[in-house]
């Protein structure tokens, strides 16, 4: 394409993108076991509003909700993207962001406005704060005097590839990469780990549309859960791409044998155990571009081999009919999500609350919402508890952090991995304002 129509096709692009109407329907509409699903809005591009990252001034923190204080736990850190808690109370937080594309990667067969199409997302990621180089780190906070700040901060682990989930297994400290889970040796209380990394099994790489791959190990240690999302929005880059994506993968961390163990779900995220059942659940961001009010991203507990209907449908048997071919025999076996969690959120951190020191936050389940790019006005940069009676949802979500964008409409920060420490606190991970931070009563 020449230069001169690039510029004007882009221009184009952006301008259109930034014209899409307000949302029609409250946020609050887009949560619960069933949410309203209104007719889907399409256009020629997608909505764009992003809140520019910006982070945050001095002194400032994310806003606590009543009853509640927020404090660093962590700062000056690198995009923290996720958190770990070892059995003596270290935590473990990767910085990472995307890997670089691959240069063998497969180019999809696509037109101009697609292309197009793509570079104003990939202007939008950067605006968000998703620009940044990948540290390919992990590091290690301590806090050993219990005052709610980590006082000892090390590289724990180097030189690893868009690092994401990560797992203790016995004295094997799993880590899953971009494209691989890998494995290394631990030791109770060591700050830093100087062995090579060991392949367990390989993961989908490849265009990475969605890279993290999230991890959890079941309670006996002798299977890993890894999260794997789409390599597109809605299969539009050929499905032969989409091999072992958008699902669940249970892998035996004692020889890699690897096998589906729920499939169909768009960008699985966040992984946990319910304490009050021992079910998996998982975290799910869901399709974009079909308007301000769709999909809402969802929570749900995981059936095994159950399929939950990417690309063919959403929020169980509601069709895509941009996807083709159509698959009418996949749609009737979606199952539909237990609860959704707002549309465009992009809630990524999930972990349930199983300590004493938040009585009130007892089964719930926390979730990090990194917040919309699709969506007018905003939905998500917040961190919420949905609370939990007998394992399954049981009412509306309430706010544990707000502020994250101000009232210029920038982003001071962008939740997205959640965690407790030792003591019960809430840990979260904020990969803009390059910090964790620590929810405890007031």
């Amino acid at each position: 394409m020449r230069p001169q129509l690039l510029l004007a096709a882009c221009g184009a692009a952006l301008t259109l993108a930034a014209c899409g109407g307000e949302s029609a329907l409250p946020p609050t509409a887009g949560f619960g076991p069933n949410p309203t699903l209104p007719a889907p809005s399409r256009a020629l591009f997608p909505t764009v509003k992003v809140a520019d990252a910006v982070g945050w001034p001095a002194g400032e923190t994310p806003t606590a909700a009543p009853g509640y204080r927020v404090q660093a736990f962590a700062v000056g850190l690198e995009h923290p993207r996720w958190l770990y808690r070892l059995p003596n109370g270290d935590i473990l937080v990767a910085e990472s962001n995307a890997p670089p594309k691959p240069e063998n990667a497969p180019a999809p067969d696509r037109g101009v406005f697609d292309k197009v199409k793509g570079w104003v997302q990939g202007l939008v990621m950067k605006k968000a704060g998703a620009g940044v180089e990948s540290p390919n780190r992990i590091i290690l906070l301590r806090d050993a005097d219990g005052d709610g700040v980590a006082e000892v901060k090390t590289d724990f682990l180097t030189g690893l590839k868009s690092p994401f989930g990560m797992a203790l297994v016995g004295d094997r400290l799993f880590v899953a990469n971009a494209d691989a889970l890998v494995a290394f040796p631990y030791r109770t209380g060591e700050t830093r780990i100087a062995a090579p990394a060991v392949k367990v099994a390989d993961l989908p790489g490849g265009l990475n549309h969605h890279w993290t791959k999230s991890l959890v190990a079941s309670s006996d240690g002798s299977r890993l859960y890894v999260g794997v999302g789409s390599n597109s929005n809605i299969g539009e880059n050929g499905l032969e791409i989409e091999g072992d994506r958008a699902r669940i993968l249970e892998i035996d961390p004692a020889t890699g044998a690897t096998r589906p163990y729920a499939t169909g779900l768009r960008n699985p995220v966040g992984l946990a155990w319910n304490p009050e059942d021992g079910r998996l659940w998982v975290s799910v961001n869901e399709r974009d571009e079909l308007g301000n009010d769709l999909v809402p991203d969802y929570m749900t507990s995981v059936t095994p081999g159950g399929f939950y209907g990417w690309p063919w449908s959403y929020y169980g048997q509601t069709v895509d009919t941009r996807v083709t071919p159509a698959n009418p025999d996949m749609v009737a076996r979606a199952l539909k999500p237990d609860y959704a969690l707002g549309a465009h959120t992009a809630s990524l951190g999930l972990t349930f609350y199983d300590g004493t020191l938040i009585p009130g936050l007892r089964n719930a389940a926390i979730v990090g919402q990194h917040g919309s790019w699709n969506r007018k006005p905003f939905n998500g940069y917040r961190v919420i508890a949905v609370p939990f009676a007998g394992g399954r949802p049981n009412g509306m979500p309430v706010d544990l952090l707000t502020g994250f964008v101000g009232a210029d409409g920038k982003a001071r920060g962008r939740p997205v991995g959640v965690q407790l420490d030792r003591l019960g606190a809430v840990l979260v991970a904020d990969d803009v304002g390059n910090a964790v931070w620590r929810v405890v009563p007031a």
